[in-house]
C-alpha cells in the first residue's frame, strides 16, 4: 500500500502524518527518519486493530502539494 505522508519539523522534533486517511494517525521522532517509522508502525496498528476500511477515504489523494498564502490579521 502507498501512502503519502506529511512531516513537519518542529522545534523539539518532527512530526508525521498521512495525507488522505479517515481518523487520526500521528507519529513522531527526533529525526525525520524516526518519525516516518513511527507514523508507520501508527498506521500498521491502527489496521491490525480496526480493519483496513476504517481507513480508507472514498476518493483516493492523487498528489499532495505545501502552498504558501497569506491572510490579513
Amino acid at each position: 500500500m502507498d501512502l503519502k505522508i506529511i512531516v513537519e519539523k518542529h522545534p523539539d522534533g518532527f512530526v508525521a502524518y498521512p495525507v488522505g486517511l479517515r481518523g487520526i494517525i500521528v507519529g513522531q521522532g527526533e529525526t525525520r527518519e524516526e518519525a516516518l517509522t513511527d507514523v508507520t508502525s501508527a498506521i500498521e496498528f491502527h489496521i491490525e486493530t480496526f480493519g483496513m476500511a476504517e481507513l480508507e477515504s472514498e476518493d483516493p489523494v492523487l498528489d499532495v502539494f505545501v502552498a504558501d498564502t497569506q491572510i490579513a490579521v
